[in-house]
């Protein structure tokens, strides 16, 4: 039985990995979803798994199912690739965040829709295909175990076309409940651990002394993290991971999360506004200590890299130069610049529907402004979120960076790292073409709703999330 598997591209990111320069390769480091799915699989079924990122779609092959994961942003290119594969009378099943939020939009582009996570019910879905009595729905009753998850099928990957195919999971999910996360939706706010014995031996089995680990927060349960530290000191491995800022709070804590290979962490800082955070449920974060929190990482070797996002609803045009001042200021490394996008399945989808200009969910990758902000025009959102992508990734910055990461713990022995990513996000300005302006020398005049007649139309819109959970 012959399987596509496919992670769909669009805009910008669709056959970037075909370029010689600039191709996208360090931000590409997962593709776990689609491995997982490879290894519940069973051995009878002859797998292929495309890339568009990196693969050119083979059309005119001969499949008995395709089978598509996609985000929001990817979900237009994903029902373009599933319409085509079901003209050729060829059944497609849909899964992952967005077909789990919108069933009844996903339901119009495919045979089958998984919601929520594939282990425990693929192999079922394969069966029917091969059977030829697909359900239309399938979901776990509960959220599948953790316990004897088989590992991933890396060889289906190329490697040189990645920063790394070493990627593992720890946890999945995240207590949190911050409003606007789709983690936080699809696992309603939960978090489960893999047995530490498990996650040490596909480690110790990844032949690179490099991996990354791609869980949501990976120190969200201290003991559990503690553990799992402590189990990976001798294998004297290097990694990163995403965590929230409260992990530097716990000296002692930073010290084993060092010793134990961890060079890097994402940290969704998010903004510099304590008003912003407590708005979204992320009051957890506390602006005050952040530069203290990054000088405790720096000091054991950690880099970090920030997640920023700019358009919440107490954010004005005077926001994007602060955050270019405070991010030199708190020696951020590095910075993953966002623009607030209210995505389908999360409350703030819901309770910002009256204000959502755009309903392109190929729009919805979080470089676009979708939605009217209370204190600027959505141009200026757009703008301000460009302008400070390219001040923050100019070579200046970049350089001034460099030098003062060589001088830190472990810095000569990481700074390939740190330049990659630095320099990737640069060939992202380069090719994307990204300049904006500051906003503050602007006096285009805020459009609000109910000012704005172009509101009265696109509420109409808003009746596509009738199709969204």
């Amino acid at each position: 039985m012959n399987i596509l598997l496919i992670a769909p591209a669009s805009g910008h990111w669709q056959h970037v990995g075909q370029r010689k320069y600039f191709n996208g390769k360090t931000f590409r480091f997962s593709m776990l979803s689609l491995l997982a799915v490879a290894a519940e699989s069973p051995p009878y079924a002859n797998l292929r798994i495309i890339d568009e990122q990196v693969d050119e779609i083979p059309w005119d092959d001969s499949f008995d199912l395709i089978g598509i994961t996609c985000m929001t942003a990817s979900a237009p290119r994903a029902y373009e690739i599933a319409d085509r594969f079901r003209k050729r009378c060829i059944p497609v099943v849909l899964g992952g965040m967005h077909p789990t939020f919108c069933p009844k939009e996903a339901g119009l582009h495919a045979d089958a829709i998984v919601l929520g996570e594939a282990e425990g019910i693929w192999s079922a879905v394969v069966t029917d295909a091969r059977n030829r009595c697909l359900k239309r729905i399938y979901c776990n009753t509960h959220p599948p175990t953790l316990k004897g998850l088989r590992h991933p099928p890396r060889h289906f990957l190329l490697s040189e076309k990645y920063g790394t195919i070493h990627a593992v999971q720890a946890t999945r999910g995240c207590p949190n409940r911050c409003d606007f996360c789709s983690v936080s939706a699809f696992h309603k706010a939960t978090q489960r651990q893999r047995p530490i014995e498990e996650v040490i031996a596909e480690i110790t089995n990844i032949p690179s002394r490099f991996f990354i680990f791609i869980d949501d927060n990976l120190t969200a349960d201290k003991e559990y993290a503690s553990q799992l530290f402590r189990a990976l000191i001798p294998l004297r491995k290097r990694w990163v991971t995403q965590s929230t800022i409260a992990i530097a709070e716990d000296l002692e804590f930073v010290q084993l999360t060092a010793k134990a290979g961890c060079v890097g962490i994402f940290i969704g800082i998010e903004t510099f506004s304590e008003r912003n955070l407590e708005a979204v449920n992320k009051g957890f974060n506390r602006v005050e200590k952040y530069r203290e929190a990054i000088a405790t990482l720096h000091s054991h070797g950690i880099g970090v890299e920030a997640g920023i996002v700019f358009g919440f609803d107490h954010d004005d045009p005077n926001v994007f130069e602060h955050t270019l001042t405070m991010l030199d200021k708190t020696k951020i490394d590095a910075a993953q610049i966002s623009i607030f996008t209210p995505l389908p399945g999360t409350p703030r989808f819901n309770s910002m529907k009256n204000r959502i200009i755009d309903f392109d969910w190929s729009h919805y990758d979080f470089h676009h402004a979708v939605f009217q902000p209370f204190n600027m025009s959505a141009e200026d959102l757009k703008d301000g979120h460009d302008w400070v992508t390219h001040q923050f990734y100019s070579l200046g910055r970049i350089m001034r960076r460099t030098w003062r990461y060589m001088w830190r713990p472990k810095g000569l022995t990481t700074l390939l790292f740190f330049l990659s990513v630095n320099l990737a996000y640069y060939g992202r300005v380069r090719t994307w073409k990204i300049r904006g302006r500051n906003p503050i020398y602007s006096n285009k005049t805020i459009a609000r709703p109910g000012d704005n007649p172009v509101f009265n139309r696109l509420s109409n819109l808003s009746q596509m999330g009738l199709n969204c959970r």
